[in-house]
């Protein structure tokens, strides 16, 4: 079988090695690519980065879960496709997700399509990464991953978004189905999930920003995350959106939801640095509230 775009380009960068600083942490990676030559180039490659760890690379859902369980690897980079299956690599990352692993996931797409990217985040990915893009770019997006941060574009942002705004609206449960959150805690969530900051969000609810804090502090404790960033993903990878917060009284439309509000060629979303309009990959920071 032909080699891949990306395991192409990985390999004729493998000559490039990547100092490791004295600050820096040696972070274990895990490769899953979708034919076991390019996990082994895939592997290969991201072994010149001496910040990295990398295990035996695997090319099965079979393995890669059970790797996962014994080495605990800080991040996989897993391809979309595994054992000729399109979608195995989606259903890796959300069987991770369900298990609460700290592993972080960076899906690897063939193209970074709406639905590839929508569905890479519903199932619990922290990263989605294109092949048509470079090895630098990928040791940056999984160094990145492994502090927290979530790796995806503007356009893949706004994808993410979207989706989250066209989605019907729920209620978050526990396990025993009852509602972890109130009815002002759930418009507070879909207020972030627009995109909206702390000031924001208080002059929509009519509250003050302490308050907004607040909510955001309870929420962030019974949802069990510490990032907004979080939130927005655990709200979308329960199936939808929280109740929608109190409509406009003039009858007006509002903004669609998950619009990035643009400054120049950079824009912010529920308080994270997003990418350039160009388009060009970079992370969303951690922020506490």
């Amino acid at each position: 079988m032909a080699m891949s775009r990306t395991t192409q380009a990985l390999a004729s960068s493998m000559a490039q090695v990547i100092a490791l600083s004295e600050n820096d942490e040696i972070i274990r990676v895990l490769a899953a690519d979708s034919t076991r030559m390019n996990s082994q180039l895939l592997a290969a490659a991201l072994e010149r980065d001496k910040r990295f760890q990398v295990l035996d690379p695997v090319s099965d859902s079979r393995t890669l879960l059970a790797v996962v369980a014994k080495e605990k690897p800080a991040v996989i980079v897993v391809s979309a496709e595994l054992e000729d299956n399109p979608r195995k690599g989606f259903e890796v990352a959300r069987e991770l997700h369900a298990l609460r692993s700290e592993t972080r996931v960076v899906l690897l797409l063939d193209t970074p399509e709406r639905a590839q990217v929508v569905e890479s985040f519903r199932a619990g990915a922290h990263g989605v990464f294109s092949r048509s893009d470079s090895l630098k770019s990928l040791a940056k997006c999984i160094y990145c991953v492994s502090q927290g941060q979530v790796w995806a574009n503007s356009k893949e942002l706004r994808y993410l978004l979207d989706a989250l705004g066209e989605a019907l609206p729920m209620r978050m449960i526990d396990a025993k189905g009852a509602v972890l959150l109130s009815r002002r805690e759930q418009e507070v969530v879909r207020c972030v999930a627009e995109g909206l900051s702390n000031r924001e969000i208080a002059q929509r609810l009519g509250l003050t920003e302490h308050t907004v804090k607040n909510y955001l502090f309870r929420i962030f404790d019974k949802l069990g995350v510490s990032k907004r960033v979080e939130v927005v993903l655990y709200a979308y990878s329960v199936g939808g959106t929280p109740t929608a917060a109190t409509p406009p009284t003039n009858g007006e439309k509002k903004p669609v939801p998950g619009a990035i509000k643009a400054s120049g060629n950079r824009g912010t979303i529920a308080g994270f640095s997003s990418s350039s309009a160009s388009g060009a990959q970079q992370v969303l920071p951690r922020s506490r509230y």
